[in-house]
């Protein structure tokens, strides 16, 4: 539970005793006076990660703190697990579940039922530390990345997402861990830029930069008291803003100017073998207004290459990114249906699980 919402609590009994009071001047409060509604909801953030974030993730009661007494007060934190003691007052809901990477997240489908049960209208993400350290590639962290915005924009299509460069990490039992983390951290930044749309943005917070393994962790991994405080310092500007330009339906919100399409691209593995796979791409209008054209880009993981496509039309670049564009009866989606094509990709026999970073513009009907 919020501390916004103990705070209209605790005005009830402030009603009740002016009440009283007018009683005898003959003045009644017209009916429902007492508990008009508030014109708007709170805004609601989801910490989501994995135990930097949640196992206690004091970073969380401290950023919460900062927010309020910056006049931030119509916010609402929210998760599927409850505070887990920090020792300080704050909304202590949150999604950071210890141990998870956030590949078996996209590939469980775990997000889509924590997000209809709090209904975010901004993510705070800090998720990968666990993936990097089972030295998963970059490309298929940043294809969970995807998966989940798409989910996100899918409870949500005005979600916005604020998504971290990792803290660095040098465990005891990880000699190159620190490097895993700076490489993977330098592809956040061209990830969101290809992510974000103009309805749904994704920015980028620097985590990394001035965070000392040796002073702000008490294990090279779980920040302490002071990367705590550097954690919440670098995420608060990145909410204020957001709060501060109002999100969609919150508080703040300036009025929707006009909606302009939008669409997102999830990808999923049909099946593999020794060589290449099979995969189904599903592009999906988040916007309120229809698309009448979509190009698909296809980066696939581990040195694959798409060779083939069905219900689309094939482009690649040299860098072996491919580009998918409607096949014009399957170009226009009413806003929130989906169109699917599927393809055929190449890949080394070495490589790891079928993978993609793959990402959605809107084009005009061919």
């Amino acid at each position: 539970m919020s501390d916004t919402r103990l705070l209209r609590l605790r005005t009830l009994p402030l009603l009740g005793l002016l009440a009283t009071l007018l009683l005898p001047l003959g003045l009644i409060l017209a009916p429902g006076a007492a508990a008009a509604p508030d014109a708007a909801a709170p805004v609601r953030i989801m910490p989501l990660g994995d135990s930097i974030t949640g196992s206690p993730g004091c970073w969380r009661a401290v950023l919460w703190n900062r927010l309020l007494n910056a006049g931030h007060t119509d916010i609402d934190f929210v998760g599927t697990l409850p505070e887990q003691g920090c020792g300080v007052e704050h909304d202590g809901d949150n999604e950071g579940h210890g141990g998870e990477l956030v590949t078996q997240v996209a590939d469980r489908d775990l997000l889509p039922a924590r997000l209809a049960a709090t209904r975010p209208d901004i993510v705070v993400m800090h998720f990968g530390t666990n993936d990097v350290w089972s030295n998963v590639s970059p490309d298929r962290i940043l294809a969970a990345y995807t998966e989940l915005v798409a989910q996100m924009r899918a409870s949500n299509p005005d979600m916005r997402v604020v998504v971290a460069q990792l803290i660095p990490m040098n465990p005891a039992s990880c000699a190159a861990c620190a490097q895993r983390v700076a490489d993977f951290n330098a592809r956040i930044p061209g990830w969101a830029a290809a992510t974000g749309t103009s309805r749904s943005p994704v920015s980028v917070v620097d985590q990394w930069t001035g965070f000392d393994t040796a002073l702000d962790t008490y294990d090279g991994v779980h920040p302490n008291a002071s990367g705590d405080e550097k954690i919440a310092a670098r995420w608060f500007p990145a909410l204020a803003a957001l709060l501060e330009e109002g999100v969609p339906g919150g508080p703040d919100d300036p009025g929707d100017p006009g909606d302009e399409p939008a669409c997102t691209a999830s990808f999923r593995a049909v099946s593999a073998w020794q060589g290449g796979y099979q995969a189904e791409v599903t592009v999906t209008n988040t916007s309120a207004t229809p698309v009448t054209g979509w190009t698909v880009t296809v980066a696939p993981a581990d040195g694959a290459r798409v060779t083939q496509v069905w219900n689309g039309t094939l482009g690649t670049a040299t860098d072996g990114t491919a580009t998918v564009t409607d096949a014009g009866w399957n170009g226009t989606l009413a806003p929130g249906a989906s169109a699917a094509f599927g393809l055929i990709a190449t890949a080394p026999a070495t490589s790891a699980s079928p993978a993609a970073t793959v990402g959605c513009a809107v084009t005009a009907a061919a």
